[in-house]
This record gives structure tokens, C-alpha cells and sequence, in this order.
């Protein structure tokens, strides 16, 4: 198999990809692209992005081809041995997981639009670039030449994405028998040095603690945007972070420590999920959806255990690592969701809704509920092991046990070896948590309270937030109501998600809610609103202090104690 990648004019985003296949052997040959990327669990429909497509034989006669799904294509091969598919790709999004092409870069993640045959995804590829001679390329792929490629089959190539540019910023560092790469691309200035030191202390935890990696070398590739962004991606041997805006990327007090948090994240996905995958996506199937109830685990301990290795090697302090554990609560117990839809079935349904809020109050998140529900299943590891024994063994276990041996890892063998490492019943959690919508309270504290924290309750300091009950959004300038906290005073008098509020007690709304909002909290209250629809309305709020709003979460460290040590080490 052999893609060539070419453009002509960058600015109208549209890539060129030629296509080969050798061998072909078959009267009918069915052409694939993928419908989805691993890594967000939601169908993408790349193939809405293709404008041209035909099938020639090696002589360039074009073949007979028809379109028989959204993205699968029949070609008549007419006795060919040769097949080239030439098609484009239109390359105008700009995230973590698109493609892009401008006169600046070619940006391109390979599941967007590299086509396969369904039956031969494990057969040898070949990439060649014809892009500018003084481009440079980032990315985890094995170059046989300047500006090509080849990898072991598919799904080596299109879980290698690569940025080719000019402007590519780019360090390197060897780590516990492993060479790293920090490529910057966009607007930035990025200090290496500091980001050498930070990046080495979480890289060395993390390997030691499973001891060793699964590959020679690994690829941090930084696309750097003007605006505000946050997205990232694992792959096999490299990870695709969008950052923004780029004057606070280096900024401690901006968003420093959400680059360090991404990136902890995604280098912990080298085991968890590209190594230790579930059983339903062994092997991915990229031409349907994949369901499995195990967001939990990949994206659930990930966040968990992401954020807790750049605590224990000291990257975070504690106020920043408490900070990240604060938000998870806050997401928790302001998702009413949470009361429906269990974090098992809320992995399940994200190819219904992906990664949006989706209908209010319908489901949780795999991110969140799954990383609370991780620091209670390690805590309850610690508890019954004397303190020898955590989440992190379950993670050890599965990764020589399953990813080594080439399986995929079920529901059930993950309550398994939990029970196993733990020498006790894990049903409780499993099933009141992972598969049920319990109430997380309990079992949070006590966990909290083995380490020697404690869960700090406080009210909302937004009037509209803890007396009234609704939390919203900026969109486009205008205040939008995004959640409204059941039973409270907001959802009696009427108020509605995707309400606009338009002004308070007469005063035009500014973006400035909760000073306004505070500042006639003695007061009635009567809030201009706009329907979707378009229609006005005012809701008259009497001043009241009775509404059990929303609440600020927050966890605190009371004393150190061994098991609080024991918790950072194990």
C-alpha cells in the first residue's frame, strides 16, 4: 500500500492523496475510509470532506467505481493488478484530532482521510510528502527518506499523525532509556528548559511505575493556536495537543499547568488505551462504531492517574494538584446526569452524543465520574493491602497480563483483578458506582478521609448560582442559561436551558451576571429572558435565601499521614 500527499493550493485547504494498492487480485475491490478516530469515541464522518473521487489502473484508464455506504466505495478492477485511488480531502479544522492544510503547514491525522481495504488494513504502507524541500516533519513515523515514510501496516500509519512545517519549534531529551520530542508549532515561545525539567520528572514516574515503555522513542507534538483552546489526543508513539491562546502557554499563573496536565494525561494513554485497550476495539474496527463500557478506565483512570503522577513526582504542589481535584468534584455534583446515566453507560452512549452536554441531565462523564471513581477504587486497594498495594498494580497487571499478550481487556476482568489485587469484593463500587448512579458522597469521604482530607462543602459566592439555582455560559457575547439545578427556584418560575438573559431588574446584561446578580441578592429579582424562539419574557425572583443551589466542592488536606505518603508512592 502506498499514499502519495501532495497539494496545489493550500489556501483552499484541499489535499491530494493518491492512493495504491498492489496485488489486487478480485473483479470488485471495496475502498474504506474511516468513520470515526480512536481516541473520541463518536462518529467523525470524514467522509462528508471528500470532494473528488476516482479509481484509475496503472495505465491511468479510469475504472469503474460506485459508492455503496457514506464512505465505502466499490471499484470494478477490470482485471487490474494495480489500483490507484485519487482523491481529495478538504483540511480546515484545526484541533487536536483534524486534518489542516494552509500556506503555513500540512497538518494531518491519517484516520481523517487515508482510505484502506477492509481485509488488508495489516499489510505494509508507504507515505510519501511532496510538500516545500524546506519543510520539516513531526512525527512518530519511521522515515526511509527525506519526506517519506513507511509503516508497519494501517493502523501504525493513521495513528501517526504529523505536522510539516517551516516554522516547527523543536527539543529533544533522553528519560529512563527513552528519547522524547517537544515540537512546537504556531505562534510560540516556548522555554525548553523549563519544560525539559518539568516534562522529565512525570515522563521518569510514570515509566517506573510500570516499569518500562512500550516504545524507543515518543513525539509530543504542540499545535499552538491566537485563541482560546484545550484539546489533546493519544497515539501509539506520539500525542497531538492544541493549546491557547499563545501569550499564556508559558504563564504559571495561565495555562502552564493545563499544558502540563494535558500532556501527563496523554502520555499516561500510552499504556492505558493504546496498550491496554478494551476487548470491543481489539482490533478497531474503523468502519463502524466500537461500543464498550470501559470510558471509565481509558479516559476515567487516565485524568485520575494523570494528574496524580505530576503531584507525586512535584511537578504540581499540593494547591495545584487540589485545584485539578476540586474541578472533578465540582463537574460531579453540578452533572444531574450523574443521577441517571451511569459512568458505564454514559461510555457506552458517547456515540450517540459524543463528547457535547447533550440533553440536561441525561448522562455523566467518563472523564469525571471515572476519575472520581478511580481515586476510590486506589484508596480502596491502599485499605485493604495494608497500604502495599494500589490502582496502579491493576494497571501493572493489565498491561503485562493483557497488552503484552496481545488481549483485550473486558468489564469483568477488571472487577477481577481489582478483587484479586485487593483480596476482597469490589461490589460495592462496581456496581453502585461504575454500573449504578449511587450517591458517590459516602464512599468519597471516607476515601478522603483514609488519606487525611476531608470534603469541604461551601455555597456557590454567585447569587444566581447558589439562591437561584442556574449556572450559564458567555456565548457570542450573550448570557446563556446552561444548567438549571432541579426543584430549585429557577426551575419553578420557569427558567429555561438555552435561555438568554437579557438583563437584571432592567439592567442590560454584559457578561457581568454574577456582580449584578450579587449585587441585588437583598433584592427581588426580575430577569429579562430570550426564548430560542425569540420570545421575551420576565421572571420575577423574591428574595429568598431557602433555594439549595449550586456548590462550590473542594477537597482539603488536613494533616500528613503515612497513608496520605503511602497513597503518593504506591
Amino acid at each position: 500500500m502506498k499514499y502519495i500527499v501532495s497539494y496545489q493550493n493550500p489556501n483552499n485547504h484541499y489535499i491530494d492523496i493518491e492512493y495504491i494498492i498492489d496485488n489486487v487480485s478480485s473483479d470488485n475491490l471495496e475502498i474504506q475510509l474511516p468513520a470515526w478516530r480512536p481516541g473520541r469515541y463518536e462518529l467523525g464522518n470524514f467522509a462528508k470532506n471528500v470532494q473528488k473521487w476516482d479509481a484509475f489502473d496503472a495505465s491511468g484508464k479510469l475504472l469503474t467505481s460506485k459508492k455503496l455506504t457514506k464512505d465505502l466505495w466499490e471499484v470494478e478492477t477490470n482485471g487490474a493488478n494495480q489500483v490507484h485511488i485519487k482523491y481529495n480531502y478538504y483540511a480546515a479544522e484545526i484541533n487536536a484530532g483534524s486534518s489542516y492544510l494552509d500556506d503555513n503547514q500540512l497538518y494531518i491525522n491519517g484516520v481523517n482521510c487515508f482510505l484502506y481495504v477492509p481485509n488488508r488494513q495489516n499489510e505494509s504502507c508507504e507515505l510519501e510528502l511532496i510538500i516545500p524541500k524546506d519543510y520539516e516533519v513531526a512525527s512518530g513515523l519511521t522515515p526511509t527518506n527525506k519526506h517519506q515514510f513507511t509503516t508497519e501496516n494501517f493502523h501504525e500509519l493513521v495513528d501517526s499523525p504529523f505536522i510539516a512545517s517551516n516554522d516547527l519549534k523543536h527539543h529533544t531529551f533522553s528519560e529512563s532509556g527513552v528519547k522524547f520530542h517537544l515540537w512546537f508549532n504556531g505562534e510560540s515561545k516556548p522555554d525548553f528548559t523549563i519544560l525539559e525539567t518539568d516534562f522529565r520528572k512525570f515522563c521518569k514516574n510514570q515509566i517506573d511505575a510500570f516499569g518500562g515503555f512500550p516504545v524507543e522513542e515518543y513525539h509530543f507534538l504542540f499545535q499552538i493556536l491566537t485563541y482560546r483552546t484545550y484539546h489533546g489526543v493519544e497515539h501509539y508513539n506520539s500525542t497531538v495537543i492544541s493549546l491557547g491562546p499563545s501569550y499564556d502557554i508559558m504563564r504559571k499563573e495561565g495555562w502552564y499547568n493545563e499544558l502540563l496536565g494535558v500532556s501527563s494525561h496523554e502520555l499516561y494513554h500510552t499504556w492505558n488505551v493504546k496498550q491496554i485497550r478494551p476487548i470491543e476495539m481489539y482490533p478497531y474496527d474503523y468502519s463502524k462504531e466500537n461500543y464498550t463500557y470501559l470510558g471509565y478506565i481509558d479516559e476515567g483512570v487516565t485524568t485520575y492517574m494523570g494528574d496524580k503522577f505530576l503531584f507525586s513526582s512535584e511537578v504540581f504542589d499540593w494547591e495545584q494538584y487540589a485545584k485539578t481535584f476540586d474541578q472533578l468534584l465540582s463537574k460531579h455534583y453540578n452533572n444531574f446526569g450523574v443521577n441517571n446515566y451511569s459512568v458505564a453507560q454514559s461510555s457506552f452512549d458517547t456515540w450517540l452524543d459524543g463528547y457535547v452536554k447533550g440533553t440536561p441531565g441525561r448522562k455523566g462523564s467518563i472523564y469525571t465520574e471515572g476519575a472520581l471513581i478511580a481515586f476510590i477504587t486506589d484508596v480502596f486497594i491502599l485499605k485493604n493491602t495494608n497500604n502495599e498495594k494500589s490502582l496502579n498494580t491493576v494497571m501493572q497487571k493489565l498491561y503485562n497480563d493483557y497488552a503484552l499478550q496481545g488481549k483485550g481487556v473486558s468489564d469483568t476482568d477488571y472487577k477481577n483483578i481489582v478483587e484479586e489485587i485487593a483480596g476482597t469484593d469490589y461490589n460495592e463500587i462496581y456496581s453502585n458506582l461504575i454500573h449504578g448512579n449511587k450517591d458517590y458522597t459516602p464512599l468519597l469521604k471516607e476515601a478522603l478521609t483514609y488519606i487525611g482530607c476531608k470534603l469541604e462543602i461551601k455555597p456557590s459566592v454567585n447569587y444566581h448560582e447558589a439562591s437561584l439555582g442556574f449556572k450559564v455560559h458567555i456565548e457570542n457575547g450573550a448570557t446563556i442559561v446552561d444548567n438549571i439545578y432541579p426543584n430549585s427556584i429557577a426551575e419553578n418560575l420557569g427558567l429555561s436551558v438555552n435561555d438568554e438573559i437579557i438583563a437584571i431588574n432592567g439592567i442590560k446584561m454584559n457578561q457581568d451576571i454574577e456582580h449584578w446578580g450579587n449585587y441585588f441578592c437583598k433584592d427581588d429579582i426580575a430577569l429579562s429572558i430570550k426564548r430560542e424562539l425569540g420570545t421575551i419574557y420576565k421572571l420575577v425572583f423574591e428574595s429568598t435565601d431557602k433555594s439549595e443551589g449550586f456548590k462550590d466542592y473542594k477537597i482539603v488536606k488536613c494533616e500528613s499521614n503515612n497513608n496520605f505518603t503511602q497513597w503518593l508512592s504506591v
